[in-house]
């Protein structure tokens, strides 16, 4: 009986992830056609473009992750910290947030020599639209539920 339970809890729990995955894929693919029609891209254009921008997400999303998995966890326990651990808790905050400032300005520096600095400015618009439009299905989907 016990063994049925484990293997019901470890299916429940690939298929939750494989769902989220899915998911992550989902809106992944949405961004690229959304930006890809924002900022016009030509073929020539997205070549050269998408390497840089998905480099650039990697290394933006390890920045998250590892925010998330040193800083975020422990903030939420902040009345059990010491003073020394706040003190490195908040050190590395700052270091983390100084290395995704280098890398938003090395991507920025990067991707307008592959696309017009007009078309910059549109990527950066373009994803906060994409953003927005997102967390708006989001509570829709929520509140429908």
């Amino acid at each position: 009986m016990n063994k049925l339970i484990i293997i019901i809890c470890l299916c429940a729990t690939s298929f939750s992830f494989a769902q989220k995955k899915q998911d992550w894929e989902k809106i992944n693919t949405l961004k690229v056609a959304f930006i890809t029609e924002k900022l016009s891209l030509n073929t020539k254009e997205a070549q050269d473009f998408w390497p840089v921008y998905n480099e650039y997400q990697e290394k933006r999303n390890v920045l998250r992750r590892k925010s998330h998995n040193q800083i975020r966890g422990k903030i939420k326990d902040a009345d059990a910290l010491t003073e020394k651990e706040a003190e490195n808790l908040l050190a590395l905050h700052i270091q983390i947030e100084e290395e995704e400032e280098a890398l938003d300005t090395s991507f920025l520096n990067k991707i307008s020599k592959v696309i017009t600095a007009k078309k910059t400015l549109l990527l950066l618009r373009s994803e906060e639209e994409f953003k927005r439009q997102l967390m708006k299905q989001y509570r829709q989907n929520k509140g429908g539920k």
